[in-house]
């Protein structure tokens, strides 16, 4: 019956170390100490699991030797007591007495596991570990560039540049100028504008089309809309929304806000011939 009891106190006393007991399970455990003389063996077991919760510290400074044996022979002295003392409890073996429970044992086993784990955690811990770092990485700043310098750098770095010239359309009243620069193997190209009105882009919009020679005339690349908010000259990328290959005429025409997929071109400002 005492061994069923002990080892529910055991539970008891385990749970209440890791996770904690509740009212009832603390009554419990309470009536079973005053039962089987236990009482005090909860910190015993509460220092145990500290000292397995230590037990993956990172001791980056190894422990002086001196030190590390005095611990260790603190240890061997103290089992040493409790071995010789044990020893001399068999002489009185013939004479009754009450049978040892296990926390005679077991309290003072895992409290002396944990005072030595103990010990070299609060040795670590006054040390310090002092982490040496180097100077942090000086982050590369993305390049912004502008529109002008994004046509500049197709300038010098493109292999198969095409340039067009901006003239008039279809409006007798707006007189453009300005070029294009296009490079098939990059899929990208740059208007440079200058002489478009500024548009009130709740009406309408500019948008422009590649007459290229992978797409049917009637049907050219949508090349992009855009708006002209400003007087003097503009730089703005081209936005193709389909491979535009060896592009001969560049249209702008005037459509509704957001553009069309197909333009009826009746109105068309400006017109750039692919040059020679």
């Amino acid at each position: 019956m005492n061994e069923d009891m002990e080892e529910i106190m055991l539970d008891l006393l385990c749970k209440k170390a890791v996770y904690g007991l509740d009212a009832n399970e603390e009554k419990q455990l309470a009536e079973l100490e005053g039962r089987l003389g236990g009482s005090g063996q909860s910190q015993s077991f509460e220092l145990t699991a500290a000292a397995l919760s230590m037990a993956h510290l990172d001791m980056s400074e190894p422990m002086p030797a001196n030190l590390q044996s005095r611990i260790v022979a603190d240890a061997n002295r103290y089992f040493d007591e409790k071995k010789d003392s044990k020893q001399s409890a068999i002489a009185y073996a013939a004479e009754p007495e009450k049978r040892s429970s296990i926390f005679d044992w077991l309290g003072w086993a895992v409290a002396a596991a944990a005072c030595i784990a103990l010990a070299f955690n609060i040795y670590y811990t006054r040390q310090g570990t002092t982490v040496v770092q180097g100077p942090p990485a000086t982050p590369t700043p993305l390049e912004k560039l502008t529109p002008e310098q994004e046509r500049q750098r197709l300038i010098e770095t493109a292999p198969d540049l095409a340039r067009a010239t901006w003239g008039p359309g279809k409006m007798a009243d707006v007189k453009p100028s300005g070029d294009v620069v296009w490079s098939d193997s990059k899929q990208a190209g740059y208007m440079r504008l200058s002489g478009l009105p500024k548009n009130d882009p709740t009406k309408e919009t500019y948008q422009l089309w590649i007459i290229a020679e992978n797409q049917d005339p009637k049907t050219p690349v949508d090349g992009g809309t855009f708006d002209i908010s400003s007087d003097g000259e503009v730089v703005i990328p081209i936005d193709a929304k389909v491979k535009a290959l060896n592009p001969q005429v560049f249209a702008i025409t005037i459509e509704r806000p957001g553009g069309v997929p197909v333009s009826k071109q009746e109105k068309v400002p400006a017109l750039a011939k692919r040059e020679t």
